[in-house]
């Protein structure tokens, strides 16, 4: 364990960007270091600290915070602390204390390590070299966040996470119809807000139906490893954390509680909770509210109730949450759906101050009519009338419209004033909302209904409820439950005698080798229903159920996709088939009903997505004279759910709730009052679909979704994706690192640690892993890691990489015939970084620029023959001794060319500043520019927005005048 001293200079091994950091306090356990060059403060376990303590010795030249530069000549210590006595540039005497020395300081190890004989195999210094260049290609990455996740490359989905996760702390609605990926939508956006450093702590609020599919999707999809709070996590956290203070001294105590205040929700970055909950729970929502968060996402958020006279408990929670929070994305259902005053409702989250009145924004949403009969016409190339282009006139500054008015026969000057519009839609920045009317692609559905005999062993239990209501009316859909309960001993098993059991056999038998997924309400019953068919199938039948673990459901899932060697069915319970989606299957068998009309949506949604090929058959064998037949033709006559989409039948089913669940206990389903409760539905459907269709928001459809933009942002993706770069530098960072590697099957890799592996590889556990890096294998196997340059265990190694001295002092001989025998050469790479600066996202805007020089003994650079690689294929391996013995003999002659090279290096630093400045400044000015004219037709621009730019330039181009110049690595090659 390391000895620390209040005042001691230290750096962090893994993020020498940090400069020197200095001991401010020392506990029992925990030691506190400020990096004043970061103005950031960090506390470590003294026992694993990752940090190395700074001594210099003499000769070396350092520097203080007044910028006094002094070459040491002398060092003493006295209580821990170090003290320099050196001649500064003035040829003056001078002392300096350890604390005083610049935070910026950059220490020369390289150098330091190569006199010291303390080599690396060449290949870590090509590698080195490749991911320096590599990092700094990323961070200029127009789509970086956006490509790397494990979902298809959907236009419309690109579009809206690339306008809405490029902003400050947005606050926006995602409103698209069910089965166009909401939630891939939140989770691209979360994404790249955190790769791109805009966003650190989210926390997402779900129903409690709906917390293990937000998990799954966020982990498997995003590779974001949220966190699920609940009562026993947080009662365990605080447990933990009064354990901890046991044994410290009152002090200590009092330090480390005020320090995390107890809060449990401070011990993750992200969070996943109920709305439920944090409703039961009041102790958990005031923890949660003071949580410190950058983005507060809220899914089936059109279940939350306000009305100017009454605030829903739940709505109001959402409401102080959003209050609190910069960021905030709110996920419901379409405009439409909720009316109006719902959908204002929604808005007021995000912007109470913007929408202070609902006959105001009533009133201001019917102003844009005739935007959107213009915006229509120009898209759809028809001549416009004398009131369109007066009204464009009127609308956008004069010179511009005129401009555009004149050129109306290129498609890029209609496309042009159309966008120009679209900027003036009230509440098109902060609402998106596409429909599948709009976006297109979808499959065709067809029913396949299958009337069962009921049991007689069944009669008697359903018969009981008749007079009898049930708390829970969804175990009336689940006949299977309610006998098993009810039976003797001497009684068969359900599955013995529930004729859906034979006709599933009999209906995988007839469609066999097409796949077939089978949704049924309760894990058990998909339990039993996966036993029973192998007992009389002999097959073995995966099942897939919120019971497995998270591994197991993905072993499941990846047996069924598997085309050659996996099961032809798939048998899921409701809750365990959240979040998977199985589009390459196209029967889906629905062995009992959901009693939700948007939980049928969900069953049938797990199959109809984009990227459906064939017309989805939907098998639904009902047992006559039982709830579920009831069901049924409530359904399917009543809202027509199997075949279409049914946007309404949520809100029908509340209006006829009471109605239809008296209905579900009755065993007859020939009666009155089912032909009149199928007569209201339809009235009610009819009615709200109508309604629907005349509320329908063009406007706001085109500016969900601009084909042109999101056609090109598609390209680029898809560029990226044919990229052969990535799967070359992994299997030399593999090679380096002593992972290996072999083909598993086409598309896929298996890769594992070897015995060479001297450290563990992030992400790799002792059993190995299997990879692609094809997006189509890794949608269809999702228990393959896909190996893009977001994914954690690229970025990781990445990091590791460069935070590592492996690599940075090589020596190597080089057979080269337009190179003189015994002539030796020094290649170094030097990286220029604004070490210091301490904004967001500032890797993405100031990435560490790479500098090589390459000098002869004679201080010579003129080689352009010899480039890197040229260098690499002509390279051979030298035995250690003899690298060393290079070293001595030739260590006066190196030291001089590393200070020429570091000369050379400086004299470029200039234009490599100044390039990055205008970079910064023709990134930021347009934009802020942008938001400035908008902000004048759009009051949904906040200042927030703007102000946080115009900060970001001015912090941005302040840090390049702080960038430091550090020599990284450093190859001695001698000619043979």
């Amino acid at each position: 364990m390391h000895d620390f001293k209040p005042g001691q200079r230290w750096i962090c091994d893994v993020d020498l960007q940090l400069g020197l950091g200095t001991v401010q306090s020392v506990e029992h356990r925990i030691v506190t270091i400020v990096f004043g060059a970061t103005a950031e403060t960090r506390s470590y376990a003294k026992q694993s600290a990752p940090l190395t303590r700074v001594v210099f010795k003499t000769g070396d030249v350092i520097s203080s915070h007044g910028g006094v530069v002094l070459k040491v000549i002398e060092v003493s210590e006295h209580n821990g602390l170090m003290r320099y006595s050196g001649v500064s540039e003035s040829g003056h005497r001078v002392e300096l204390a350890e604390e005083q020395l610049a935070h910026h300081l950059q220490l020369n190890r390289p150098s330091e390590r190569l006199f010291s004989g303390q080599f690396d195999q060449d290949k870590w210094f090509r590698i080195r070299y490749q991911t320096l260049l590599i990092r700094n290609r990323l961070a200029n990455a127009p789509l970086y966040g956006l490509v790397g996740t494990r979902t298809n490359l959907i236009p419309h989905q690109l579009y809206i996470a690339h306008e809405v996760g490029r902003r400050f702390a947005p606050r926006v609605l995602l409103a698209d119809e069910v089965g166009l990926g909401k939630t891939i939508e939140a989770g691209l956006i979360l994404h790249q807000q955190l790769l791109t450093e805009r966003a650190k702590r989210v926390l997402i609020v779900v129903p409690e139906t709906l917390v293990h599919q937000w998990l799954v999707e966020m982990l498997r999809r995003f590779n974001l490893q949220f966190s699920i709070f609940d009562e026993e996590r947080c009662v365990s956290l605080e447990a933990s954390d009064e354990d901890e203070d046991e044994g410290e001294d009152e002090e200590d105590s009092r330090s480390s509680k005020s320090e995390n205040g107890e809060n449990p929700f401070h011990s993750e970055q992200l969070v996943l909770c109920s709305l439920h909950f944090l409703r039961q729970h009041p102790k958990r929502f005031e923890q949660a509210l003071q949580g410190r968060w950058d983005l507060l996402v809220v899914d089936e958020a059109h279940h939350l109730h306000w009305s100017p006279q009454a605030v829903s408990p739940q709505y109001a929670m959402i409401e102080q949450l959003a209050m609190r929070t910069r960021g905030v994305l709110l996920l419901t259902a379409t405009p439409e759906q909720l009316g109006k005053a719902s959908h204002y409702a929604r808005l007021r989250l995000l912007d109470p101050h913007r929408f202070s009145s609902f006959s105001g924004f009533v009133a201001e949403e019917q102003s844009y009519e005739p935007i959107a009969q213009a915006v229509e016409a120009l898209l759809e190339g028809r001549d416009l009338n004398d009131e369109i282009r007066q009204l464009i006139a009127d609308t956008l500054d004069p010179a511009q419209a005129q401009a555009l008015l004149a050129e109306l026969q290129d498609p890029q000057a209609r496309n042009k004033l159309a966008e120009s519009l679209l900027d003036r839609h009230g509440t098109g920045r902060i609402l998106f909302r596409n429909t599948r009317a709009a976006v297109k692609g979808f499959p065709g559905r067809k029913l396949v209904a299958c009337p069962l005999p009921l049991p007689a062993e069944y009669q008697p239990c359903l018969a009981t409820f008749e007079s009898t209501a049930l708390s829970k009316p969804q175990l009336l859909l689940c006949p299977e439950l309610i006998y098993q309960v009810r039976c003797e001993d001497d009684q068969p098993y359900w599955s013995e005698i529930d004729p859906r059991v034979n006709w599933l056999i009999a209906t995988l038998k007839r469609v066999k080798p097409e796949k077939v997924l089978v949704i049924a309400a309760n894990a058990q019953t998909a339990r039993d229903l996966a036993q029973a068919l192998k007992e009389k199938t002999g097959q073995f039948i995966p099942v897939f159920h919120e019971s497995m673990s998270l591994v197991e459901r993905d072993r499941a899932a990846a047996f069924f996709a598997d085309r050659e060697t996996g099961g032809q069915v798939l048998i899921c319970s409701e809750i365990g088939s959240e979040g998977r989606n199985f589009q390459f299957a196209h029967h889906l068998v629905l062995f009992d009903l959901p009693l939700n009309p948007d939980l049928l949506e969900q069953r049938i949604g797990r199959l109809d997505r984009i990227g459906q090929t064939d017309t989805i058959q939907i098998h639904v064998p009902y047992l006559e004279n039982s709830a579920l037949a009831m069901m049924f033709h409530w359904y399917h006559e009543g809202l027509n759910a199997f075949e279409k989409t049914c946007p309404a039948g949520q809100t029908v089913f509340v209006k006829v709730e009471e109605q239809l669940i008296a209905a579900l206990h009755q065993r007859q389903t020939q009666t009155e009052a089912l032909s009149e409760l199928i007569g209201d539905t339809q009235s009610a459907h009819r009615e709200l679909n109508e309604a629907l269709d005349r509320g329908r928001d063009r406007l706001l459809e085109y500016n969900s979704f601009r084909p042109l933009i999101a056609n090109r942002l598609t390209e680029q993706a898809q560029a990226q994706d044919d990229d052969p770069l990535l799967p070359q530098y992994m299997d030399t960072v593999f090679d380096c690192c002593g992972v290996h590697i072999e083909e598993h099957r086409a598309g896929s890799f298996l890769i594992e640690p070897s015995e060479l592996m001297s450290m563990p590889f992030p992400g790799l556990d002792d059993e190995g892993s299997i990879i692609t890096y094809s997006r189509n294998v890794a949608l269809s196997n999702e228990d393959m890691r896909f190996l893009t340059w977001e994914h954690p265990m690229v970025t990781h190694a990445m990091e590791r990489i460069l935070n590592h001295e492996n690599g940075n002092a090589v020596v190597a001989m080089m057979k080269h015939k337009r190179v003189q025998p015994g002539t030796l050469l020094l290649e170094t790479l030097f990286v220029l970084e604004a070490s210091g600066h301490n904004v967001q996202q500032s890797n993405r805007y100031l990435p560490p620029a790479v500098i090589r020089i390459l000098l002869d003994e004679q201080g010579n650079g003129d080689y352009p023959h010899l480039d890197h690689e040229s260098i690499n294929q002509h390279l051979q391996p030298v035995a250690t001794g003899i690298a060393k013995q290079v070293i001595q003999l030739k260590e006066d002659a190196i030291r001089e060319l590393l200070t020429a090279s570091e000369q050379q290096a400086s004299a470029q630093a200039p234009q490599l500043i100044a390039a990055a400045e205008a970079r910064i400044r023709q990134t930021f000015t347009p934009e802020i520019e942008r938001l400035k004219a908008l902000q004048q037709v759009n009051p949904n621009v906040r200042d927030e927005e703007i102000q946080f730019f115009e900060q970001q330039l001015q912090q941005l181009t302040a840090a390049l005048k702080s960038s430091n110049l550090r020599l990284d690595a450093v190859r001695v090659i001698v000619a043979t």
